[in-house]
């Protein structure tokens, strides 16, 4: 005894059903076989969507009528292309004018009750099951088209009628066992009342209703012929990498139905599940697809977790005040006020405190619930032992399913860490004592991030895939793709990460794919972006909220700092190569810090000195390992290293100064090297981050450059020092004729901070720093006689891309 229901998908249109009769003659089970048939694809909605016109007497019901009967009879004439069985037209014709009827009674009355209701949409399942039948008689496969209203018997609650099992089971056991013909066709949804009225059993009914036929008949099995190949670990409609499950057991399988789970109705567990009956989910489009087998018992495929699912348009009801505690039968007066307002309630946490007790229910039942709860505790209410309902809209329950949960130690607190890092926040929690599963309630617009950073976490081969958007793609932008594009191999195997670039932008255009964009072409097809908005490129990060985003800033601009807050606060990591944010004012610096702390975000900005140097990350673990700095001394322009190092009078000192902008050394505007600002703003970061409050304006900065060399354009100031020229010739001639070098050295010592331009002896510990090498003296408590040096190339579009690559590795793996 088998069996087999099939879904509106599967029966959309002539092709399709043409499918599930490929199926149905080639199943070669031996035994009877009941065949239960949901509407063509889209004739509920379009029911009900015609009875809402008719009852405000609106004629456009007619159109959508007439677009029903179009639809059916064109499946018909391409089912039976020679002659349509007069069986088959007579009960169309029969049933059209049933409903035309039945239409015009409601446009009369303008009332559409749900009695009404469920008499209209009895039409789509009874049609296609006769379409169906019609058509296995006319290939020669005999069959008993069965109405299951004869059988399926049920209580007046139109619209999600119960079943009463103990008349239906003998009902159908009688008119299926004891009939000679082998293969029923059915109409799934439908029932009938007591009184001979019709009913439906729910949206996804169906299934249902094949459940019952399989209980009823102990059934060998229960087959469930939809349009993806069984049941997945999530929805795939927000992971990409999503797996099969091939075998689930019955209450794992009622787990993820309930919570979401599009694939089963969840009453449809039940009636199988207590006879143990096992049931099939297969794939109409692929039927040699092996689909997911539930059973009472399923092997395990050493996963702790089965699957993830979510239930949206949820809304949180919280009761709450100090006269609910020790006073018992709150909580029952609660789900009473609920239950008469017929209010499913789908999930419930209290606190232990007794002060509060959390709901959740469909976001449409929120107001009627918030109506009946506060007139069922109106006494109390008006004399303040407890506050009137609370309700929150716009939350969805996300939740983990699976029975080998029992036997792993930290799966909730997995679970909760990897929303945490996600910036995910929880509004309730939930879990049975099953062990079973762990809900929580979380935001809506979270779901898909939460999601897929679940499955990430517990369903993949361990490969994190981490989000960036890029901002600027100057001379570091295109090292810092290359970098990534030539180590994304090593980074997957090595270290499973799997590197995207989502977006990229510079000053003028930028580029979005949330399926990532091609490196190798980007910068060229960077031309072609939008016109860049900062601001609306960073808002994007926060609107598509993916999962392990980073935000790399490579500009210079200061417009791309004020996104920044926004950014941590939706938990957004920021890598940071412009200096502006940390050495502008101290207060903004330490906001930063603190969303970074607050909102579990990554804030690195390692090549704010020393380029890829690890000098801010040393100086980082000296601090928290309990280290105090006492004394930094540093040379930390790879541009003023290298200009003096190259710098001997034979050529002009604005050559040298070009030469080292056109190698990449400079910032944009040299001036801000040459004038010291920028060695003052990194000695102002060290500072910061040694634990000295400062200000830029506390750092002493004693000029080399002639003040009309910092006047004009770029190009003026040039021209200013080719004019300037005896003074720098002036400068390195004394400090040669005295046996030293010159070196622009950044100084923080008690407290204070100096940059400035030092004649230093051969001995000295940066005397032998060559080309665009920076170099740095910890003095601290345990560094106090040799001091502790980071030494390297200090500038660099090579070096400086590396840092950052560095900085993301590190934000990724956090």
């Amino acid at each position: 005894m088998k069996v087999q229901k099939f879904g509106g998908s599967s029966v959309a249109n002539a092709e399709n059903i043409e499918k599930v009769i490929n199926i149905v003659s080639g199943d070669d089970a031996k035994g009877k076989r009941v065949l239960v048939f949901s509407a063509l694809k889209g004739t509920t909605d379009a029911l009900i969507k015609a009875g809402r016109l008719a009852e405000i007497a609106d004629d456009g019901y007619l159109e959508i009528v007439s677009e029903i009967e179009q639809n059916h009879r064109n499946a018909i004439r391409e089912l039976f292309p020679d002659i349509v069985p007069s069986e088959l037209d007579d009960f169309i014709d029969a049933a059209i004018a049933e409903l035309e009827s039945v239409y015009e009674g409601v446009r009369r009355v303008q009332e559409l009750s749900g009695r009404t209701l469920d008499k209209l949409l009895s039409f789509g399942e009874l049609a296609m099951s006769r379409i169906i039948s019609e058509k296995l008689n006319s290939l020669g496969i005999k069959n008993e088209w069965l109405d299951s209203r004869e059988v399926l018997l049920t209580d007046s609650n139109f619209g999600f009628a119960a079943v009463d099992r103990e008349r239906t089971y003998p009902a159908i056991a009688e008119r299926i066992l004891n009939a000679k013909a082998d293969l029923f066709v059915a109409p799934g949804f439908i029932g009938r009342s007591s009184k001979g009225a019709t009913t439906t059993l729910g949206r996804g009914g169906s299934d249902y209703t094949a459940a019952l036929f399989a209980a009823a008949t102990d059934a060998d099995v229960l087959e469930i012929w939809t349009d993806v190949s069984g049941m997945m670990t999530a929805d795939p409609r927000f992971v990409r990498k999503v797996r099969h499950i091939p075998q689930i057991n019955y209450r794992e399988a009622m787990e993820l139905s309930h919570f979401g789970a599009k694939v089963i109705y969840p009453p449809t567990i039940q009636p199988v599940m207590s006879k143990g009956i096992p049931m099939w989910i297969k794939n109409t489009f692929d039927p040699e697809s092996h689909g997911t087998l539930i059973e009472t018992e399923a092997g395990s495929d050493g996963e702790m977790i089965r699957g993830i699912t979510s239930i949206d348009n949820i809304a949180v009801l919280s009761l709450e005040g100090s006269g609910m505690v020790g006073i018992p039968g709150f909580s029952r007066r609660l789900f009473d006020a609920l239950s008469r307002a017929r209010i499913n309630v789908i999930l419930i946490t209290q606190s232990s405190s007794e002060h509060s007790i959390c709901v959740a229910v469909d976001e449409r039942d929120a107001e009627t619930a918030r109506s009946v709860v506060d007139l069922e505790f109106e006494n109390e209410i008006k004399v303040g032992k407890i506050e009137p309902l609370d309700v929150q809209t716009g939350s969805s329950i996300l939740a983990l399913v699976g029975d080998n949960m029992r036997a792993h130690t930290g799966v909730s607190g997995r679970m909760f860490m990897t929303l945490a890092y996600n910036g995910i926040n929880i509004r309730a929690i939930a879990q049975g004592s099953s062990e079973r599963n762990i809900s929580a309630i979380i935001s809506s617009r979270d779901v898909r991030k939460a999601v897929n950073a679940l499955h990430e976490e517990f369903f993949s081969d361990g490969k994190k895939q981490v989000n960036l958007y890029i901002a600027g793609a100057g001379t570091v932008g295109r090292k810092l793709l290359e970098q990534i594009a030539s180590q994304a191999d090593i980074l997957s195997e090595k270290m499973n990460l799997n590197l995207r670039v989502i977006g990229l932008a510079n000053s003028r255009r930028c580029l979005l794919s949330e399926t990532g964009l091609e490196l190798d072409t980007v910068t060229e097809r960077l031309a072609e972006g939008e016109e860049t908005d900062i601001h609306k490129f960073t808002d994007t990060i926060g609107e598509r909220n993916l999962r392990n985003s980073v935000f790399i800033d490579l500009s210079a601009s200061p417009d791309v700092v004020e996104t920044y807050s926004k950014l941590l606060e939706n938990s957004v990591a920021v890598i940071a190569c412009n200096k502006i944010a940390c050495s502008s004012e101290l207060a903004r610096y330490k906001k930063l810090k603190w969303l970074a702390r607050e909102y579990n975000a990554n804030f690195h900005f390692e090549t704010n000195v020393g380029a890829g140097l690890p000098i801010i990350s040393t100086l980082s673990d000296l601090i928290q390992s309990g280290d105090s700095v006492h004394r930094i001394e540093a040379v930390l322009s790879g541009t003023l290293n290298y200009v003096f190092n190259n710098y001997d009078g034979s050529r002009p000192f604005a050559d040298i100064v070009r030469q080292a902008q056109d190698e990449g050394y400079t910032e944009p505007d040299p001036r801000l090297d040459l004038s010291g600002t920028d060695v003052a703003r990194k000695i102002l970061i060290l500072a910061r981050e040694a634990g000295y409050d400062m200000e830029i304006e506390e750092v002493e900065n004693t000029p080399f450059l002639p003040e009309s060399c910092l006047q004009g354009s770029v190009e003026d100031f040039y021209t200013e020092m080719l004019r300037n020229e005896d003074h720098f010739r002036r400068l390195y001639e004394e400090a040669r004729s005295e046996g030293l070098s010159l070196k622009y050295i950044a100084v923080l010592s008690d407290g204070k901070a100096k940059v400035g331009l030092q004649k230093i002896g051969p001995e000295h510990n940066f005397a032998n720093l060559s080309g665009k090498d920076n170099a740095v003296l910890f003095y601290t408590s345990r560094y106090s006689d040799q001091p502790l040096v980071i030494k390297g190339a200090g500038a660099g579009a090579d070096v400086t891309a590396a840092g950052v690559f560095a900085d993301i590795i590190k934000a990724a793996r956090s």
